[in-house]
């Protein structure tokens, strides 16, 4: 049987082959506790905080069709993670993630009513440990 929160531990290149830019990291709320003291958002396995660092994936083929280029990744850590320093003035610093799983799941938010019209999607959830810097690949090194 296949449980229903399967995560599956994948290497950074293979969720972002060609890198991904950080562009933020912000609290994940916890809608249920919203408008008490500490309303962060805490994961329900490790009891940790969640942190929502947005990236900009760097994939040519992740913008077609009117899709969004965004990726929010679920940090999970006891403090805020740090971004590291941009190699580039101005532009966003390239990163990468520790301990990235994919989790699948339904996005049904695209339904209405039941039949032809829903567009039921399968969605991935994509959670870290950290983020780091990216490490030099071997093109890199050879240049």
């Amino acid at each position: 049987m296949v449980p229903n929160t399967m995560k599956v531990p994948v290497p950074f290149g293979y969720v972002f082959p060609h890198g991904a830019l950080a562009l933020g990291v912000e609290p994940a709320t916890d809608f249920d506790k919203r408008g008490q003291g500490d309303d962060q958002l805490r994961d329900k396995d490790t009891g940790e905080r969640v942190w929502l660092v947005k990236v900009l994936d760097l994939d040519p083929e992740s913008g077609k069709f009117g899709a969004s280029k965004e990726v929010k990744v679920k940090v999970l850590a006891p403090v805020q993670p740090v971004l590291p320093a941009s190699a580039v003035p101005g532009y966003p610093p390239a990163v990468e993630f520790v301990d990235l799983t994919l989790t699948p799941y339904v996005d049904s938010q695209r339904c209405k009513g039941s039949g032809p019209k829903c567009r039921a999607r399968l969605a991935w959830s994509v959670r870290a440990t950290g983020v780091t810097e990216p490490k030099p690949t071997a093109r890199a090194k050879t240049a």
